[in-house]
């Protein structure tokens, strides 16, 4: 009995260091790939130097504002699961969302907000956690969690025998952090082990695509093809680094349609919304994860920029400060997308219904956050004046200003308080990911 016990545990670490040799080697063509092989004959180049901001300590303002965005996360923490709240004071969160408190965790200590022993602690929690969720079919995380029993809820807080659904591109988020704690945290490669061999990722990807799941009319659990352009290639990028053959949902060339925004050629989906049942938002958020978590590649540099362009070029045309993204707000219908462009229309704000939500249109403080990180412009600049002051010491970073009546948006959730430090973060240090850096200490 012993040695076959010894021998299950050996295979584990063998299983588990292939695959890391696997990934290794998958992250170096993902960046060494020839454009023809994710654009087709499409070529991209800059039309200008990009004006990235070049790593530095941050200011003694910009330190207060990453101990100002910790805060959400001291008051929302549930300290039996180690989980939490996506939304200030409501015990429930989404893959997505504990995405962005791990970022938040290993932001938070590279900025010493918080010391190795409190990050250890509450990571390790973490893990264990998402390494007993129940799952969808046995498989694969829920949509939804409580964040104080782990049950398994619909978007209402809920409970619901056997979930919802999942999402991939949540569950892609959250592979990110994992990939950082393998490669940079080797302490915690038996916890992260732990959630992947309880999670069965290869339930998500069929033919190099993503799937997702949600309920049928018939209440049964069914596939969906699941992401678009910008969503889509972020979210396949840690799946790539686990080995997985997300080949074509890293590809841009298949349904890349530009679309002139203000001027500006930006990329979007062509795959049509009312045929696919899929909206196809461009907003900020993909784009800058993909650059302050990953570096971003040699096509999504671009895309990122001219998305970024696009918006400069709405407030020195119209005079509107602009950072567009996705976000909760305080008011019915508590979630909205700000978009660059969707469903036909650019400027477009709307549910994920795709009822008009024009009503309702932010700056966003996590997208000003994002690409202030990212760019050393004016513009930049003009986006962090613009939302420096939209916090409480006592309760981290409101969501943004609604542009109809430049009231404060007042929702605060642990995705703008995660970004916020991951933006303050990649400005200290650069990019997240990097394969090979101990950052241990």
């Amino acid at each position: 009995m012993e040695s076959t016990s010894s021998w299950v545990k050996a295979r584990h670490h063998i299983v588990f260091l292939a695959g890391l040799f696997t990934a290794l080697v998958i992250a170096f063509t993902i960046e060494t790939r020839e454009y023809n092989q994710v654009l087709g004959n499409l070529s991209f180049t800059p039309s200008e130097p990009i004006p990235f901001r070049e790593s530095r300590v941050l200011t003694d303002e910009e330190y207060q504002w990453a101990n100002i965005a910790w805060q959400y996360f001291e008051n929302n923490y549930q300290d039996n699961t180690g989980l939490v709240n996506s939304v200030d004071g409501y015990p429930s969160t989404t893959m997505w969302d504990t995405a962005s408190y791990l970022m938040a965790l290993i932001s938070a200590h590279r900025l010493n907000v918080i010391g190795f022993e409190e990050f250890s602690l509450k990571t390790e929690k973490a893990l264990n956690s998402l390494a007993r969720l129940p799952l969808v079919r046995d498989e694969l995380p829920n949509k939804a969690y409580n964040t104080q029993t782990l049950a398994m809820v619909d978007y209402d807080n809920t409970p619901v025998e056997g979930g919802i659904g999942w999402s991939a591109i949540d569950i892609g988020r959250i592979l990110v952090p994992m990939n950082i704690l393998i490669w940079q945290y080797p302490q915690f490669n038996r916890q992260v082990n732990a959630v992947l061999e309880h999670w069965q990722i290869t339930a998500m990807t069929i033919d190099g695509y993503m799937y997702g799941s949600r309920l049928s009319v018939s209440n049964t659990i069914e596939l969906v093809q699941e992401g678009r352009i910008g969503y889509e290639e972020y979210a396949s990028k840690a799946l790539s680094l686990m080995g997985r053959d997300v080949f074509n949902a890293l590809k841009y060339a298949d349904y890349l349609k530009l679309i002139n925004i203000n001027g500006v050629d930006i990329p979007t989906d062509s795959r049509d919304p009312a045929k696919y049942h899929a909206h196809n938002y461009v907003v900020s958020e993909s784009y800058i994860l993909d650059s302050i978590e990953f570096g971003g590649d040699s096509i999504s540099k671009v895309f990122a920029y001219r998305v970024y362009k696009a918006q400069e070029a709405r407030f020195q045309q119209e005079g509107i400060l602009t950072a567009v993204s996705e976000d909760h707000i305080d008011q019915a219908p508590y979630f909205v997308y700000n978009t660059v462009f969707s469903d036909g229309k650019k400027w477009n704000s709307i549910t994920d219904t795709g009822e008009d939500a024009s009503a309702y249109k932010t700056l966003s403080t996590k997208a000003a956050f994002g690409w202030y990180s990212l760019y050393d412009t004016p513009y930049a600049t003009k986006l962090i004046n613009g939302v420096n002051q939209l916090n409480s010491d006592s309760e981290g970073w409101y969501s943004g200003l609604y542009e109809s009546n430049g009231e404060i948006n007042k929702t605060l959730t642990a995705n703008t308080n995660g970004i916020v430090l991951e933006s303050l973060a990649y400005i200290q240090s650069g990019s997240l990911l990097n394969i090979g850096v101990d950052a241990q200490q």
